[in-house]
């Protein structure tokens, strides 16, 4: 007789199904996927550090590269001059940029349908839209300690710092060391307001530092008043042009859970930034036709960079052409990436103006014949 099984029954084994065609194949791991975003993620902040890297470089070696094979004597400290005056202008641009950005946003909320409790840009404290973290302080301190290395320098006389800090009487006996000595109190007053709370306050001595530049930018007896006019209107455009970009786009990666408010704050940006690019045209024409023979145009530092700038500032004009272009093109289905990279470009280029504009002020300016 057969004894019966007394072994558990064992189902047969299934068949795995097949995978679709095309479908689970080539999934990257969970890991590498993190460590993609990673890598995406740290990319602007490489090309930033890039960026400012070439434009430092440029700072401290263009005033030779402009004075070769020129009839212009050799500018001492030309380089750090220029560095310096670079810091000074970037932080300009960063507290201006920022108070009149966050004006801005604060307006673009308040036309959206939802007012500025629109999900994804209402800040979650209530208090208005959102706004990207401040750097007006770090700003300020950076601009304060650049306005009192072109003050110690101005009084060193030999554009140096090798004999150390100058005394306040040697800073006060010259021009330029006392209006860079004023300007540094000036971002000191505004680094005062942000800390008390009341950052708007800071564009009054900020006012002040730009008053400053156009008066040390116009030494000549022949109608002054007419070329601190211009510089005042020329540079004010400039740095509002270039810090209202950087705050603007700083607000819409804040703004990237909505992009059609981030659309209307960049459409609200373009506007006011036409005026303050025909602003930067006329004055600019107005003061190169008052400063620089046209014959010294090619044979000058002072004119070799003037054309170098304005050829930068054409590629500015070009790459703000394309962001409104492709910013009117699809509203729809328009991303944040898609709007930044000829925006990142434009911004790029406006800083290279930026160390072109200090380079001008050190090139000594040619004789009128």
């Amino acid at each position: 007789m057969t004894q019966p099984d007394s072994s558990p029954h064992v189902p047969p084994a299934r068949k795995a199904p097949a995978l679709a065609k095309g479908r689970g194949r080539h999934r990257a791991p969970r890991g590498t996927r993190q460590g993609g975003g990673r890598r995406r993620a740290a990319l602007p902040a490489v090309l930033v550090t890039a960026c400012a890297a070439v434009l430092a470089v440029l700072a401290l070696y263009g005033t030779d590269l402009a004075t070769d094979s020129t009839h212009d004597l050799h500018i001492p400290g030309g380089g750090s001059t220029t560095l310096l005056r670079s810091v000074l202008f970037v932080a300009l641009c960063i507290q201006l940029g920022e108070i009149a950005g966050r004006r801005l946003a604060r307006d673009v909320a308040a036309s959206l349908p939802g007012g500025p409790a629109t999900p994804g840009v209402a800040d979650p404290s209530g208090n208005g839209p959102r706004q990207p973290r401040e750097w007006a302080a770090g700003a300020a301190f950076a601009g304060m300690i650049a306005a009192l290395g072109l003050a110690s320098m101005a009084a060193a006389g030999d554009g140096t710092l090798t004999a150390g800090l100058p005394e306040l009487s040697e800073i006060y006996a010259t021009r330029d060391g006392l209006l860079a000595f004023l300007e540094a109190n000036g971002f000191l007053l505004a680094a005062l307001c942000v800390f008390l709370g009341r950052p708007v306050w800071a564009a009054v001595p900020l006012a002040g530092v730009v008053l400053g530049e156009a008066l040390r930018a116009h030494p000549e007896a022949d109608t002054p008043a007419i070329g601190v006019c211009l510089t005042l209107v020329h540079l004010t455009s400039t740095v509002l042009w270039t810090g209202g970009l950087i705050q603007a786009l700083r607000t819409m990666r804040a703004w990237h859970g909505q992009p059609g408010a981030a659309r209307a704050l960049l459409a609200a940006y373009a506007k006011r930034a036409f005026w303050l690019f025909l602003a930067i045209c006329v004055t600019g024409t107005f003061s190169t036709l008052r400063r620089l023979p046209l014959d010294a145009a090619l044979s000058s530092a002072y004119g070799r960079t003037l054309l170098v700038k304005l050829a930068v500032v054409a590629l500015v004009a070009v790459c703000a052409l394309v962001a409104r272009r492709v910013l009117m093109r699809d509203r729809t289905r328009l991303t944040y990436t898609e709007v930044l990279r000829p925006t990142a470009w434009e911004l790029a280029f406006l800083s290279a103006v930026l160390v072109l504009s200090a380079l001008l002020t050190v090139a000594p300016v040619p004789p009128r014949t």
